[in-house]
């Protein structure tokens, strides 16, 4: 058995947990006494971290009142929310896709405000994410293809997004080859559609669906908003004629916003 002071065991899910104190002290005992000064310095160390409950170096420096890592479930949205912001304004379709995400992890309504606060707060692009980011290997495709499809919701990725994502895919050991099949399954289905994002974002906000919502969906919020104002429902109900021409306008509107969408998506 060694004598050395471990700095690190494996905790119940299997991931290693480091001891910062424990590996400080044994470095700075061994730079002062030699091996008995590591035995000691570790040993103490070893006290602090278990007194102070630091598990991580993250832990160290939060006690050490620098700011902290976003948690693991924090961090999703705050990537999510640097993205939104990357390129200067947040649009409304970027806070639909967060919602949307929220409801796809099923989280609940204090699951909601902490993933709204971490989306805030990565819109001030403050956080350092390349430490969390290597924390979190074994959930990178998750993680990419959240961003991916914020990235895409506008119809379109900007070079600021891209990059962004490229370069967190490296801190997330994700390869090239595997980012463009990621990037690739929410992209547009034809450049044509890509390269008009605006009139695509228009059409989905007016629809009230996102870019990866199913085909299923799209399809029922079409026909639920179409119901409720086509011009045929308000015949012979005493409307004014300007009321039917703003409806007559507004099903038009719906038709092509959900042509658009189709066509985009690729589905009949």
């Amino acid at each position: 058995m060694s004598a050395w002071p471990k700095s690190s065991v494996c905790s119940p899910w299997g991931t290693e947990v480091l001891w910062p104190a424990t590996l400080l002290g044994a470095v700075g005992g061994l730079a002062l006494a030699s091996i008995p000064g590591a035995l000691l310095g570790g040993l103490l160390g070893q006290v602090v971290d278990r007194r102070l409950r630091l598990h991580s170096w993250a832990a160290l420096r939060e006690r050490l009142g620098g700011k902290p890592y976003p948690g693991d479930e924090e961090l999703l949205f705050v990537l999510l929310g640097r993205l939104a912001k990357c390129d200067g304004r947040v649009l409304q379709a970027h806070i639909l896709q967060a919602r949307a995400e929220m409801q796809r992890l099923g989280l609940d309504a204090a699951g909601q405000q902490r993933a709204a606060a971490a989306f805030a707060r990565g819109k001030t692009g403050r956080d350092g994410l390349r430490a969390p980011l290597r924390r979190q290997r074994e959930q990178a495709e998750a993680l990419l293809r959240a961003c991916w499809r914020m990235a895409w919701v506008d119809g379109r990725v900007s070079q600021t997004e891209r990059e962004l994502i490229l370069l967190w895919g490296k801190w997330l050991a994700v390869s090239m080859a595997t980012q463009q099949v990621l990037s690739a399954a929410y992209a547009p289905k034809q450049a044509s559609v890509a390269a008009s994002g605006g009139s695509y974002q228009q059409a989905l906000l007016l629809l009230g669906v996102t870019a990866d919502s199913e085909p299923a969906q799209i399809k029922r919020a079409y026909r639920r908003l179409l119901s409720r104002h086509h011009p045929d429902k308000l015949a012979g109900s005493g409307v004014t004629p300007e009321r039917l021409r703003e409806a007559t306008e507004k099903t038009r509107e719906l038709h092509q916003a959900y042509g658009l969408v189709r066509q985009c998506r690729g589905f009949r």
